[in-house]
């Protein structure tokens, strides 16, 4: 007989019971980063994820008690991550989500000055390198590459310049409505943005025609009112932002560029906004950054400007 065919009702209960209690504390840290914190869906899980590691492995399936997490425990809880991956910019998310957790804990009335003290970022420097945009060949090679795809070329065309165009990210793109797009205006106006605020911009030319094109001979007749449609069976759903970017990365192979993801479109608009010589609070509005240190790496792409910064020559008075 299996041991675990008849188990007690108490040990039912507990068990129950003892899994949730680290449940229940991720949900209110959740809360607590999508209402006071304003974090995007993908930006909390990485937080929780680390948050419920921490809490997994010092309390198991007790009670989370956070006067019972000393500053050895959160020493070996980072010696253990890291174990599994070495690098600098694995530290610095590692670190910046165990100090978000000990914030919402300090929010919550805990001491947390002496488990916060043990926790070093290494050297990351945000703005050592350039950002990966595409040239203009690249994207030339990129946008002509759907010519020769046979399922919804259109649609992918579209989604592209949507990034390309107007620097929406993949969810952005997943979330555009028929309703969004004022044609005689020539204008999109973006709901539930990761700024958590209503946006409206400019459509450009190429960008209305492509959406135009996609709309008027490739969408299938349906109700649904989302731009970007796929066949799920015998369903239409919208599209989603990871089916997006696999559609980005399919393109980025056949053109055989070492990119991925929508992010590079992104940059290539703001490379472009910066050459052409928009200042960098248009560059920020424009991407939709909620602050302007986010787009502080343009600068260095700006180089007219940088060039007339007057420097000391050497052994001079001034």
């Amino acid at each position: 007989m299996n041991a675990n065919t008849h188990r007690p009702a108490s040990i039912e209960r507990a068990t129950t019971v003892s899994t949730d209690y680290i449940d229940e504390e991720l949900r209110h840290y959740d809360e607590y980063l999508r209402d006071l914190r304003g974090l995007s869906s993908v930006s909390r899980s990485d937080y929780l994820r680390i948050a419920a590691r921490l809490l997994r492995q010092r309390f198991g399936s007790r009670v989370v008690d956070l006067a019972k997490l000393r500053p050895p425990n959160v020493r070996q809880f980072l010696a253990d991550q890291l174990d599994t991956l070495r690098t600098p910019s694995y530290a610095h998310r590692l670190a910046s989500g165990l100090r978000s957790y000990l914030c919402y804990r300090s929010a919550c009335g805990d001491h947390v000055d002496a488990l916060t003290a043990v926790i070093s970022s290494p050297a990351h420097w945000r703005l050592a390198t350039l950002p990966h945009a595409l040239t203009v060949e690249e994207v030339e090679q990129l946008l002509e590459s759907f010519r020769f795809v046979r399922r919804w070329p259109k649609r992918g065309y579209a989604l592209v310049r949507c990034a390309l165009d107007l620097g929406l990210r993949a969810g952005e793109i997943a979330r555009l409505t028929i309703r969004d797009i004022d044609w005689r205006a020539g204008t999109v106006t973006l709901k539930g943005t990761k700024s958590f605020r209503q946006d409206i911009l400019p459509l450009p030319i190429e960008t209305g025609q492509a959406l135009a094109d996609y709309l008027q001979h490739e969408r299938p007749p349906t109700s649904n009112p989302a731009i970007f449609i796929r066949r799920w069976g015998s369903h239409d759903q919208p599209i989603t932002s990871c089916a997006i970017q696999k559609v980005i990365t399919r393109a980025y192979r056949r053109s055989g560029l070492p990119h991925s993801g929508s992010h590079a479109l992104r940059h290539t608009l703001a490379c472009r906004l910066v050459e052409n010589g928009s200042s960098l609070k248009e560059v920020a509005d424009i991407l939709r950054h909620r602050s302007l240190n986010t787009t502080l790496i343009y600068a260095k792409l700006d180089t007219p400007k940088l060039s007339t910064v007057p420097l000391p020559w050497p052994g001079s008075e001034s």
